[in-house]
């Protein structure tokens, strides 16, 4: 009975003889070719744009398909991984350690070994060659097309790797590609974060745009207006050309009163960024008139819970640009707070 023994891991100091271990996986195939375990079908496709709420009839009419002079019905481009999906039994034997021996699975085994075992994604690049349509039955290979030099970045050290996705019909025929990249790093050799002034003015701007002047014209004013169509009323937020509802083009701005409730928020540690202060707690709100707006809290993280009734307050982040913000709203029984900066 034979084994086979393989080379030690090269030692990460030297970096440039670990760049040429890593990029000794350049080439090969990541894992085995992928097959979609079902069928474009209609059900999954129904499933996807409902909850996506994408309401183009092609994904879900044939004669709204037909009538653009498709053959028929089609799959939402970005639902292209879906059909490709493992499944929670895939999901189990990794977390069990039963994943097959792969050239990805080694390649990230000698950066762990090494150090490098944060991970965060960087870029996914997709091209559609054409749309999919139900009964077509997809397949995916994925190789090791690059593994850059050592970078520096703001997590830490690390390298980039990339991977070309190249997904295909029954016919063998190239129906998309895809290219994604992640970054193995050690976070062990962070850079220390530079501590960030709270100075609102060296916050970064935000683009004003055609489409939502009107609404940083208003909270300049501390108003806090949102977008209606004239047509149908629906209310929009963000702003944008169009009513989703009826297709309009014909708006106007309704004031918002300015009170709702929380229904998601985050609080952010890292990476800090100027004119913040850490931690930084960014509230999702239910505004009473229904739609939602993502905004600062001025206030302890620690007070923030869910269904938490809130008001708007306002923050000068220099000359002509103010921007709404929320507190905790008080209780009947309180009164109002003054308005801060």
């Amino acid at each position: 009975m034979s084994t086979t023994t393989r080379p030690p891991a090269p030692d990460a100091t030297d970096e440039q003889a670990f760049l040429d271990r890593l990029r000794e996986f350049v080439g090969l195939e990541a894992t085995p070719t992928r097959y979609a375990q079902d069928a474009v079908n209609q059900a999954m496709i129904r499933h996807f744009v409902e909850a996506m709420d994408d309401e183009n009839p092609v994904y879900v009419d044939e004669r709204a398909a037909r009538d653009t002079g498709r053959a028929g019905v089609v799959a939402p481009p970005p639902m292209l991984s879906t059909w490709l999906m493992v499944g929670y039994k895939a999901h189990r034997a990794a977390a069990a350690g039963t994943t097959s021996d792969t050239p990805m699975a080694r390649l990230l085994a000698i950066l762990t070994g090494a150090g490098f075992v944060g991970v965060v994604a960087t870029n996914d690049e997709h091209e559609y060659l054409r749309e999919l349509h139900l009964g077509d039955e997809i397949k995916m290979t994925t190789v090791i097309e690059d593994v850059s030099p050592r970078k520096t970045t703001g997590l830490g050290t690390g390298h980039f790797i990339t991977t070309l996705r190249v997904y295909t019909d029954q016919d063998d025929e190239v129906v998309a590609r895809q290219r994604f990249r992640i970054l193995r790093f050690d976070p062990s050799r962070a850079k220390p974060a530079t501590p960030a002034g709270a100075d609102p003015a060296l916050r970064h701007r935000p683009f004003v745009l055609r489409d939502n002047a009107f609404w940083f014209e208003a909270a300049a004013q501390r108003r806090l207006v949102i977008q209606a169509c004239t047509d149908c009323g629906t209310l929009r937020h963000p702003p944008g050309p169009a009513c989703p509802s009826c297709h309009s083009y014909a708006w106007h701005e309704v004031e918002a009163s300015g009170r709702g409730t929380v229904h998601s928020y985050v609080v952010s540690h890292h990476p800090k960024a100027a004119g913040y202060d850490y931690p930084l707690t960014v509230l999702l709100v239910d505004l009473e008139e229904g739609t939602r707006l993502v905004a600062d809290f001025a206030g302890d993280a620690a007070e923030v819970e869910i269904g938490m009734p809130v008001q708007v307050d306002w923050l000068d982040y220099g000359e002509h640009l103010t921007l709404p913000r929320f507190r905790a709203a008080p209780c009947a029984s309180e009164p109002a707070e003054e308005e801060k900066d």
